[in-house]
């Protein structure tokens, strides 16, 4: 890798191949979304084969991505990733995790991850600003976000704060640190990626007692939430690197 400023995206797992095949990995996703509010560089690091990214005076903010792992079940690659958080955010280097990635931040700080009780959070949902903060300017008190995923946050790191909600999910986006946010929902989710994963998780939607078409039919492109992601880089990454 060069020594421009980069955002470096960590990849904990891969899109659905309903999505991969037609809209590439994390990686190529994010790039995609950023590319409007962000000059430098956006390079993919694969921690669950160890790769990540020097903590030198390139390393502008990091995004965590989604997976189809689970923080509770600890895999190795997990708990190096999380020593390895740890350290990035007591840098104060901007740092944004995503579903999972959300996850692996409240754990690593402190925090603990579980089984949501209330069950799978699947397709468009609506999501309550339950606390000010700078991250939310220019988002309504309520807005749509799209969701996938089993566990949940159960516990928050001290000091952590929450900042909004849904009706099966108290910690829809944690502010860890000054510098350091997670949500709990996809904002590189569009209705195209959604109704993929909708596709893609069918069989274990109908298992579970949910209904494939609905969810796909529900789901929706959720341009606030991407705004959230966008604020991140421009209020945290952009000035920062300026």
């Amino acid at each position: 890798m060069s020594s421009a400023p980069q955002i470096a995206i960590l990849i904990t797992g891969a899109p659905v191949s309903q999505v991969l095949d037609t809209r590439g990995g994390y990686g190529e996703i994010f790039a995609a979304l950023l590319e409007e509010d962000w000059s430098g560089e956006v390079n993919a690091y694969d921690v669950r084969d160890g790769c990540f990214p020097p903590m030198d005076s390139s390393l502008q903010g990091v995004i965590i991505t989604g997976s189809a792992a689970n923080v509770p079940d600890q895999e190795p690659w997990m708990v190096v990733a999380q020593e390895w958080l740890r350290v990035l955010v007591s840098k104060g280097v901007p740092t944004f995790g995503v579903c999972f990635g959300h996850q692996l931040l409240a754990q690593a700080l402190g925090g603990e991850v579980r089984l949501n009780p209330k069950g799978r959070e699947m397709s468009t949902v609506e999501v309550e600003c339950t606390a000010d903060d700078p991250l939310f300017a220019g988002i309504s008190a309520r807005f749509t976000a799209n969701a996938c995923h089993v566990d949940t946050v159960a516990v928050l790191p001290e000091a952590a704060r929450a900042l909004a909600s849904s009706d099966s999910d108290d910690h829809q986006c944690i502010r860890f640190t000054p510098s350091c946010y997670g949500v709990q929902f996809h904002p590189e989710f569009d209705r195209e990626i959604m109704r993929g994963y909708v596709r893609g998780r069918a069989g274990i939607i109908v298992e579970e007692g949910g209904d494939p078409l609905e969810l796909s039919e529900r789901a929706s492109d959720t341009p606030m939430s991407q705004s959230l992601l966008r604020n991140f880089v421009t209020q945290l990454i952009t000035e920062r690197a300026d």
